[in-house]
């Protein structure tokens, strides 16, 4: 008897609206602070600052609390008001009651946990995460999702990030040495998730809700491993019993 197929899932952007947040907290706490401008424009500059410090935090180049902290005293900036640390500290607090206030799941996110389970007999479900474990599971928790996914694995506790095949690796460790095969990971990043996946043996489905474009070489590294992409959940549940079918 071989291990029960595995379905993996990136958390942020996939299962939980995480953008949308970001775009609602940071329009909260501007009016907090009084900041006057384009909305749009400066939503998209917290989301890059978000981008650029967070990965800075997953290169082991700033700590969780020092990516926090050089986000909020960019942002400021750009509107006139300095920070030191510990203000910057507290500006972010006061910004993330906001962000979280906001959390929500994607609409097709509930909904293909249930499929999946009716479509794969036995099939495990689980999340693979860059980020802090308690973090992310404190996400899981406000979406009353504690208990859906038999394990999370956050790059936090493992020691290693998406795309590196350590953590998937580990995951899979974690689904009693699931074989990669008989695994399917599915997250909003090509390289990040996908291809990270892919390159692990998995099955690497990337969720591309926006219709973005891949970078220059991605398109054909994707290809050339497989992955597939997908514009919504609710397009999961074929690809993956596709790969698992007769697997038990």
């Amino acid at each position: 008897m071989t291990a029960p197929p595995v379905v993996l899932f990136d958390l942020d952007d996939t299962i939980m609206a995480h953008r949308e947040a970001v775009e609602a907290g940071i329009l909260l706490h501007m009016r907090r602070r009084g900041y006057r401008g384009d909305v749009a424009t400066a939503q998209r500059h917290w989301y890059e600052l978000e981008e650029r410090h967070y990965h800075e935090y997953l290169a082991g180049l700033l700590s969780f609390e020092g990516q926090r902290r050089t986000r909020a005293a960019a942002f400021a900036g750009a509107f006139g008001e300095t920070l030191d640390d510990a203000e910057a500290s507290a500006w972010f607090a006061e910004y993330f009651e906001g962000y979280r206030a906001s959390w929500s799941m994607h609409d097709d996110a509930l909904p293909v946990l249930e499929r999946l389970t009716e479509a794969v007999p036995g099939v495990r479900l689980g999340i693979i995460t860059n980020g802090e474990l308690d973090y992310q599971q404190s996400k899981l928790a406000r979406l009353g999702l504690d208990g859906r996914f038999e394990h999370v694995v956050a790059s936090g506790s493992v020691g290693a990030t998406k795309p590196d095949a350590a953590i998937f690796e580990a995951a899979l460790a974690r689904f009693d040495d699931t074989p990669p095969e008989q695994a399917v990971y599915v997250g909003d990043r090509l390289r990040t998730d996908a291809i990270g996946a892919a390159q692990a043996g998995l099955l690497g489905v990337w969720l591309n809700r926006r219709g973005e474009r891949a970078e220059a070489g991605e398109s054909d590294e994707a290809r050339a491993l497989g992955v597939r992409e997908i514009r919504g959940l609710d397009e999961l549940v074929p690809i993956a019993t596709e790969r698992l079918r007769g697997i038990r």
